[in-house]
């Protein structure tokens, strides 16, 4: 009785959410953006909807990202701030969809990330509110965020970049490090 109520216990103990794996091997949000995958397009019509282009890159297996989006893309705080101010579209780190760079290069998936030095899974990649000409993504980009992080990193490097802190004298990690404290202080840090 006593192994059939921890066997029970075990199975009501799975993920909080189980996140949909599209046939790509990669876990899906229904709110990210379906594509042409052309970045100064994608730019353009994120700026349209009053918002920035954020690309993400997965692949097949990753438990990471699995993390990412069971636990920080599911947690309402994270996903409701990224849906309001960011267009998001998925890259698959080891894919053969066609993309077109800001300098104008068309590539694969896999390609790019290999063209954009992007080794890592997820890494998430922001791009500046406008496109610039002739220069790539990996020049382009105002913040890059290698691998997998906690609810308050995650978050906060998202709102880093809503404030544009990139143009000003206040590094990530000083940020980062001012906001976890007033969050310490509102007695709101349920996960470093």
């Amino acid at each position: 009785m006593i192994a059939f109520a921890g066997v029970l216990l075990l199975a009501l103990a799975g993920p909080a959410a189980a996140a949909e794996i599209g046939d790509d091997g990669l876990h899906k949000e229904d709110w990210f953006s379906i594509t042409f995958k052309d970045v100064a397009e994608d730019i353009e019509t994120a700026a349209d909807e009053g918002k920035r282009l954020v690309l993400i890159f997965e692949q097949r297996g990753c438990i990471y990202c699995r993390a990412m989006h069971e636990q920080i893309l599911s947690d309402p705080e994270v996903s409701d701030f990224i849906k309001a101010n960011f267009k998001v579209v998925q890259y698959n780190m080891f894919g053969d969809e066609e993309v077109t760079d800001l300098d104008g290069d068309v590539l694969t998936e896999k390609t790019a990330a290999r063209k954009w030095g992007y080794v890592f899974t997820p890494t998430i990649v922001f791009l500046p509110e406008e496109a610039p000409e002739g220069v790539s993504v990996a020049e382009a980009a105002v913040a890059t965020m290698p691998g997998a992080f906690g609810k308050w990193t995650f978050l906060n490097m998202f709102r880093w970049v809503h404030e544009k802190g990139y143009e000003g004298d206040e590094h990530f990690q000083k940020y980062h490090a001012r906001i976890i404290n007033e969050l310490r202080e509102a007695g709101r840090l349920d996960a470093e």
